[in-house]
């Protein structure tokens, strides 16, 4: 069935059609899209998915959006002479700026609630928030909600002028919101501002503007709210911990001492009330995407909704207003994830906003030439993670190894980057004055850095690459920015934070408060942890790649709702796309089940590394793989090197996208729309021409080969042979396709893989002898510590006194007798089992890469006063796999030695707890013979 467009209706009349799916086939329907949430029920530990979806209604929007519209068609029986003026106002048809009708009906509930009659009110019960009476309205992202507060505050204010006894108005008005950058935002909400809203929207009627100025108007952040204290200061006076009502005092520095407050919480699915016990179920990897709220995130929730119910018991609120594209409650919250606020009065969703043609259209990967039944690009960070070795993955406090995450997604945001350079050709031909943008949202720290790193060398298209005069491609810095944003005034200097924060936040902007151009107008690119901050209105974004994990829709559409606000609007019937490449964007937001009772309450220790015996800390190298140390002449048998493939199933090099509204990856159907869009990496392959990706591999492989010995002597015999090599390599072993070209060698996957077949397959041609290796340690984190160390258990453990984590985890009886033996030994300086430590030896057994992990590291004290670091083993019975692990294991202690930065080392294997004093000894001997 083939749809000529996604957009099905007018964005200035309610909704009379939208999209549904019938026996796994798109449908045009007729009438209103049910408010709603989706819930996927899953078992806690299981494979997540967000396919298997049941569609759960919210009754109270439904049934209030029947109520409000009968009493529209009636003639809004009941209200106010200033407020039907009002009405009149906004719906008038000649207006020069027409409101949207989801603007016009979040407006129209807020006042049915107050002015309709209690008739009408029959059947109709909001929950409160313990005493707090608030109504929430869920708008989509892009949709006007701040044109709404507008029209909300002139309503309020308009009445209370004249009306000054109905207890129902307010004339003053406290507007809170999450950040610095929201709170400029809505400096256009206060009436005294040249750029108002209710002069540029004409919200009221002409000469009641100069109304408004008396209200009295206070915007802040939640920061404001934190509570003081001046217990622990050295002030002579000392007033103890703030009253509710200093509280009040202190905060309405614009207010007074007014009372009756309208207040409005803008991005308000950061109030919530967290359930006692929450917080802190578990230990959770902070890089992994799906972590339990972070200790600012719970402070803020409860900071916000603390400071609410200070103002209702001193001042009263006489309406609490709350406003989000995303009024659900998050995991960690002790709520169900994904559920909406019970108060949520008002629902136009991100699919009503995109079938009304307000919001771009996310564009996403349905197809590509791999053959594979899902394509690959879809659920990107699943994809990734299965093409990584076991050592890759993610490692206990860590999340996968950056620059082995980068390997894999290359490919993708390769393709997304020459998207956007086509889009970046056509906005030179607009003569645009902002180029598109291109968003890269990535799991943690780590692996922004070194995609930031790779971005902006140009490594991926040129239009991306800094330079010294123009700073085309940003990294967020996560911590600097929430530094910046939680200031509650600015002050004269410019420091880095509110540097980085004015250039995101005038990200394509041509104008703004102060001289000169936006710090940000000309950026291009934007690599973040995380979704960016609320308040981030970029227009011009037209490509996200999402490098992490997503494991509900409501993150999926906060984080796709960063890039859907239109360019245009004056045309609302010619859609606008962004193309989304690694989120699995399927619209509604996911619900899922509670931990239980049972699985809250075990018994746990706390594993740790303790701050007061720092000084017994560990470090150990983390070994990849090993090297030769070449020295002048090479030789490379080509035969024993196996083929390379460049095809599509290894890497796509093409994919088909199409509007996310388009598809039920539940059913596997899919919707053709006649905007299908097929991307290549073309542009990509122009810019890394062949020669010089041979010359980067073996630039790389001089370097490999000439680790210990960096003079130019050396690298001037090496670099010609390894030259030679690489495009020997290319022509016997490089097999390609005609949808796979040779220039897909760019890639870094096929590029790693050349580059570690060859460093493996070139010897130094010495003519005899076993030349030395040198460890391959990893670029990001050379070194592992014990400092790392960070985990509960409901194992048994025992406590230590000479090693810098905490406790020993028993899996048995043995480690209990050797952990004790350990404690007794003199020489033994100190000594951590290796238990979440990600201390691992690589080695191959039936062809096959893996990771050996050794029992404990040991820290000794030769007579002589230096230092000897063991990797201890305790064995009872010994397989071939055990010989095979042994033998890597001298392997690594060998190249660590020959390498010479990480100290001395030794390997032993210990059958007998009870000798383990005696062999310690021994082998501090050994390694004095050597010396």
């Amino acid at each position: 069935m083939l749809v000529d467009n996604p957009i099905v209706n007018s964005p200035f009349e309610e909704p009379r059609y939208y999209w549904i799916y019938e026996s796994g086939n798109p449908v045009r329907a007729e009438g209103r899209r049910p408010s709603g949430y989706t819930l996927r029920p899953q078992s806690r530990g299981a494979q997540l998915s967000l396919l298997e979806e049941e569609f759960r209604p919210i009754d109270l929007v439904n049934l209030l959006r029947q109520r409000v519209r009968s009493w529209k068609e009636d003639g809004y029986p009941g209200v106010t002479q200033t407020t039907r003026k009002l009405l009149a106002h906004w719906n008038k048809p000649e207006r020069k700026r027409r409101l949207f009708f989801c603007q016009l009906e979040a407006i129209e509930t807020f006042i049915w609630l107050l002015e309709a009659s209690h008739a009408a009110h029959q059947g109709i019960e909001i929950p409160k928030d313990k005493t707090l009476l608030r109504y929430a309205c869920k708008m989509a992202t892009g949709s006007g909600k701040t044109v709404v507060m507008a029209m909300l505050i002139a309503w309020q204010v308009l009445n209370k002028l004249a009306y000054p006894s109905d207890g129902r108005f307010s004339d003053t008005v406290l507007i809170v919101c999450p950040n610095l950058t929201v709170r400029e935002r809505l400096q256009v909400l206060l009436p005294m501002n040249p750029g108002n809203y209710y002069g540029k929207f004409d919200i009221v009627p002409q000469g009641m503007t100069e109304w408004l100025l008396q209200a009295r108007f206070e915007i802040t952040n939640w920061h404001l709210f934190l509570p003081k204290d001046d217990r622990r200061t050295h002030s002579v006076v000392q007033r103890g911990s703030e009253s509710d009502t200093a509280f009040c005092r202190r905060i309405f520095r614009e207010l007074g001492s007014r009372k009756n407050i309208l207040v409005i919480n803008d991005e308000a699915h950061h109030a919530y009330r967290p359930m006692a016990g929450s917080p802190g179920e578990e230990l959770s990897p902070p890089s992994s995407a799906d972590t339990l709220p972070s200790e600012e995130e719970l402070e803020e929730a409860t900071v916000w909704i603390d400071g609410l119910d200070k103002i209702q018991s001193v001042r009263g609120i006489s309406l609490c207003a709350d406003f989000s594209a995303t009024p659900f409650y998050i995991r960690g919250s002790g709520h169900e994830e994904g559920s909406p606020f019970p108060w949520v009065v008002s629902d136009f969703g991100l699919v009503d906003a995109i079938e009304c043609g307000i919001v771009k259209i996310p564009r996403i990967p349905v197809d590509d030439n791999t053959g594979a039944l899902l394509p690959r690009y879809f659920r990107l960070w699943e994809w990734i993670n299965e093409h990584l070795s076991a050592a890759e993955r993610q490692r206990s406090r860590r999340g996968p190894k950056p620059e082995s995450v980068l390997r894999e997604a290359e490919g993708a945001m390769a393709m997304l980057a020459s998207e956007w350079k086509r889009t970046y050709e056509a906005f030179q031909e607009a003569n645009s004055k902002t180029p598109p943008v291109m968003i890269i949202v990535c799991d943690n720290t780590e692996l922004s850095k070194i995609v930031h790193e790779h971005v902006s060398s140009g490594a991926v298209i040129s239009e991306l690459k800094n330079d010294e005069s123009n700073e085309v491609s940003i990294r967020i810095d996560s911590k600097l920015l929430r530094e910046a944003e939680s200031s509650s005034d600015e002050g004269s200097e410019l420091t880095t934070a509110e540097r980085l924060r004015k250039t995101v936040n005038t990200v394509g902007k041509t104008e703004w408060e102060f001289e000169g151009e936006p710090p940000g107008m000309h950026v291009r690119s934007v690599v973040s942890v995380g979704m960016l901050n609320e308040g981030w209105d970029a227009q011009n974004v037209t490509q996200i790649l999402g490098l992490r994990a997503f494991t509900s829709q409501l993150l999926c559409e906060q984080v796709v709702g960063r890039g859907l606000r239109r360019m245009n609007y004056d045309d609302f019937s010619d859609p606008e796309y962004v193309d989304v490449y690694g989120i699995p964007f399927e619209v509604f937001p996911v619900k899922r089940r509670p931990v239980s009772v049972q699985e809250k309450e075990h018994v746990s220790t706390l594993v740790q590394a303790l701050k007061e015996r720092k000084h017994l800390e560990i470090l150990f190298p983390r070994v990849e793989g090993y090297i030769y140390d070449v020295r002048q002449r090479l030789k490379l048998n080509i035969g024993s090197l196996p083929y390379l493939k460049l095809d599509p199933f290894s890497e796509p090099t093409e994919v088909v996208t199409k509007p996310a509204m388009g598809f039920d990856f539940q059913r596997l159907g899919r919707f053709d729309f006649t905007q299908e869009i097929t991307q290549n990496r073309n542009p990509f392959h122009e810019e890394k021409r062949l020669q010089a990706t041979v010359y980067e591999i073996a630039a790389e492989l001089t370097d490999h080969l000439s680790t210990k010995r960096k003079d130019w002597e050396m690298r001037h015999e090496l670099f010609p042979q390894v030259l030679n090599f690489v495009w020997r390599y290319l022509r016997e072993r490089v097999v390609t396709t005609t949808s796979a070209p040779m220039e897909e060698v760019a890639l870094l996957k096929y590029k790693n893989h050349i580059v570690e077949r060859l460093a493996e397959a070139i010897e130094p041609d010495t003519g005899e002898g076993e030349p030395p290796i040198l460890p391959i340690v990893e670029k990001f984190h050379p070194l592992g510590s014990t400092s790392e160390v960070l985990f509960r258990t409901s194992r048994p453990t025992i406590t230590t006194t000479k090693s810098h984590v905490s406790h020993v985890v028993l899996d048995s009886t043995w480690e209990r007798d050797v952990a004790l033996q350990l404690e007794r030994v003199p020489q033994v300086v100190s000594f951590v089992r290796n238990d979440h430590m990600d201390f691992v030896i690589p080695y191959e057994w039936d062809g096959v890469p893996h990771v050996y992990v050794p029992d404990f590291i040991v820290y000794c004290a030769k007579s002589d006063g230096s230092k000897l670091s063991i990797v201890l083993e305790v064995k009872g019975f010994e397989s071939e796999k055990d010989r095979q692990k042994e033998t890597a294991a001298k392997k690594w202690v060998r190249a660590v030695n020959y390498d010479g930065r990480y100290g001395k080392w030794a390997f032993v294997v210990n059958r007998n707890p009870g000798k383990l004093w005696e062999t310690i000894t021994d082998t501090i001997e050994e390694s004095m013979r050597l010396i």
